[in-house]
């Protein structure tokens, strides 16, 4: 399935049955987050490969996930605050960068991750998602949980682990959960997270 949608290009890495809360106050994210609100229109996070956050549309990667807006407030500092809430990957078919320097994807829809049963050589893994979680603020913790899912557990210490951009996203383009916590754990285990 092929949609088109607005991209937030990020310096983070959000994957699907994650949250992300944010603040906007860039006039074409201000206009956006309206506009999604009121026709109901997913939103593509996205790593930036090149380029900042802020000014000129930045260079992306190929890979992102689609969001919706979960909540959204006006802040006590006068910006928008928003949580978006990954549903499914996607890949990048075609760009367009509006006057506004908004970019606008076609995007291919990929495929939704089974669940996987985590196994036992994993539970280390569950152990410290847990504790990590147990250490942070809504929404992390008012989020449902999934212990016994390989794809979420991965998905979420790949997210919340101080692991390079360039490392979160290869993460993200792998397709099976349980090569993704193999891998993440080799990643931990040479950096010594475990």
């Amino acid at each position: 399935m092929t949609l088109t949608v607005p991209l937030f290009p990020l310096n983070t890495v959000l994957f699907p049955g994650g949250v992300l809360p944010l603040r906007i106050f860039e006039p074409r994210y201000l206009d956006m987050v309206s506009n999604c609100l009121r026709t109901d229109t997913r939103i593509g996070v996205i790593l930036i490969k090149d380029g900042s956050e802020v000014g000129e549309a930045a260079d992306v990667h190929d890979i992102g996930t689609l969001t919706t807006i979960s909540y959204w407030n006006k802040r006590n500092d006068g910006l928008l605050g928003i949580t978006l809430k990954g549903e499914t990957r996607f890949q990048v078919i075609s760009l367009a960068v509006e006057s506004n320097q908004l970019i606008m994807a076609e995007v291919e829809v990929l495929p939704v991750e089974h669940e996987v049963d985590i196994r036992t050589e994993f539970q280390h893994m569950v152990d410290l998602l847990k504790q990590i979680i147990a250490q942070l603020d809504p929404p992390y913790t008012t989020m449902p949980t999934h212990y016994d899912d390989a794809g979420w557990v991965s998905s979420r210490l790949v997210e919340l682990l101080p692991l390079k951009l360039n490392e979160k996203q290869a993460l993200l383009q792998l397709a099976d959960p349980e090569q993704r916590l193999s891998e993440l754990q080799q990643r931990m285990q040479d950096k010594m997270f475990v």
